[in-house]
């Protein structure tokens, strides 16, 4: 299936590395990013080969296996994000085990799809994590959601919260929710960019990284309880 021009215009200034013990797997997965018009600068097959080439290649996606040769996907994941905080990573795996999903994302992935999804669906996925949304697996979104309401129940709510615009906010309750950037720019008749950049100087006043620590620190405020205030605008 063919891709709009603004599509081949994002992924062209994509850089990606792929990270997959599997030579078919791996390879199979790079032609598809390369005649989508990603740039992929790097493959890796082990945890140790990735780590040493990231610095050089600088990605600003990683497509990762979890269960790759020593450090595994997970510490590859953590290590990755220590480097360049801005990075993102997006899990391939043939594992939809629970703790498999919630270790990666408590790691920092924002991403994390099973091997049978399509080649349409992983291109989408790889877009949506370069421009900084989450992108799970369906069934997953939910799971992790509800992870990290479990985690918030015994947080006490912080007394100083930093001071963020009411549509700011209204944007944040929505990803409290798990909407797409997308879904968000719908409901609140924004353009993609505008709804990017509500997140993005939302994320700087709260000194995080990315949408899965955004979407945790919501819910221990509580801001997921009140979707239906957000969507009145």
């Amino acid at each position: 299936m063919a891709d709009d021009g603004s599509a081949d215009e994002a992924a062209t200034a994509t850089r990606v590395m792929v990270v997959d013990d599997h030579p078919m797997w791996r390879d199979a997965v790079e032609r598809d990013l390369q005649a989508a018009g990603f740039d992929v600068v790097g493959v890796a097959a082990t945890g140790d080969e990735a780590l040493a080439r990231f610095p050089a290649c600088r990605p600003q996606v990683v497509v990762l296996d979890l269960q790759i040769p020593g450090p595994d996907g997970v510490a590859v994941t953590r290590e990755v994000l220590q480097q360049d905080p801005s990075a993102r990573v997006l899990i391939l795996s043939a594992s939809g085990e629970q703790a498999d999903v919630l270790e990666a994302v408590k790691a920092g992935a924002t991403g994390y799809l099973i091997k049978s999804a399509s080649r349409t669906e992983l291109l989408e996925a790889v877009r949506r994590v370069a421009a900084g949304d989450t992108v799970f697996t369906p069934g997953l979104a939910g799971l992790v959601l509800g992870e990290f309401r479990r985690m918030a129940e015994p947080a006490a709510r912080e007394p100083d919260q930093p001071e963020l615009t009411e549509r700011e906010t209204e944007v944040l309750k929505m990803v409290a929710k798990g909407l797409s950037y997308k879904q968000i720019a719908e409901r609140l008749v924004l353009s993609h960019r505008t709804v990017q950049n509500h997140v993005q100087n939302t994320l700087r006043k709260l000194q995080m990284h990315n949408r899965v620590e955004l979407t945790r620190w919501a819910i221990e405020q509580g801001l997921d309880d009140d979707l239906d205030d957000a969507t009145q605008a």
